[in-house]
């Protein structure tokens, strides 16, 4: 799996997606996981749906609060009301789950008045990404890179603080450009 990927469904190998489907895709996406994490859910969300097979399973779920006045919160706070941890950063999911934060990364310390180090990929993607939201699909369409380079980059770019997920799939810069972060 980890060379080659993995394919798992109950469906036959070419049937293309219904959104019919998705409650019982995200069924075994939820049995596979240690918990359930809802970012963002309007109250009729699909993402609820989730939650559900995730409480049948006795997994944990977790929810990260929003605005009340945001209908994409609704559901959110409802499950938060309802019992769901709340989330507010990576530490709380690690905690809960008691786990501990992977220790062989570098330590990530500011420089000033240095330039980023950045690589094509992410170079590229910077471009598109300001200081106000950008959905994931407009940075797709804006590059034309392949939404797998598209994504894995982005997650790399907001571990290195360069980028900050802001929900959604929602992304905007973290920081100026001006500073690099090397490892200590």
């Amino acid at each position: 799996m980890i060379t080659n990927g993995a394919l798992i469904s109950e469906l036959p190998l070419g049937r293309r997606p219904e959104a019919s489907n998705f409650p019982r895709r995200n069924r075994i996406l939820s049995g596979m996981a240690r918990a359930c994490l809802v970012v963002e859910a309007p109250e009729d969300s699909g993402a609820l749906i989730t939650v559900s097979h995730a409480l049948e399973q006795g997994r944990d779920v977790f929810a990260v609060p929003g605005s009340v006045f945001s209908p994409a919160s609704r559901g959110t706070n409802k499950l938060i009301q309802d019992g769901a941890k709340l989330i507010l950063d990576c530490d709380d999911v690690l905690q809960e789950l008691n786990l501990f934060a992977w220790t062989g990364a570098p330590a990530v310390t500011a420089a000033p008045r240095q330039a980023a180090r950045l690589d094509d990929d992410e170079s590229r993607l910077l471009r598109f990404i300001g200081h106000e939201p950008v959905h994931i699909d407009d940075v797709v369409r804006r590059t034309n890179l392949p939404v797998t380079t598209v994504s894995s980059t982005l997650a790399l770019m907001e571990l290195k603080g360069i980028v900050k997920q802001v929900g959604g799939m929602d992304y905007l810069r973290a920081r100026e450009e001006s500073v690099a972060y090397q490892s200590g």
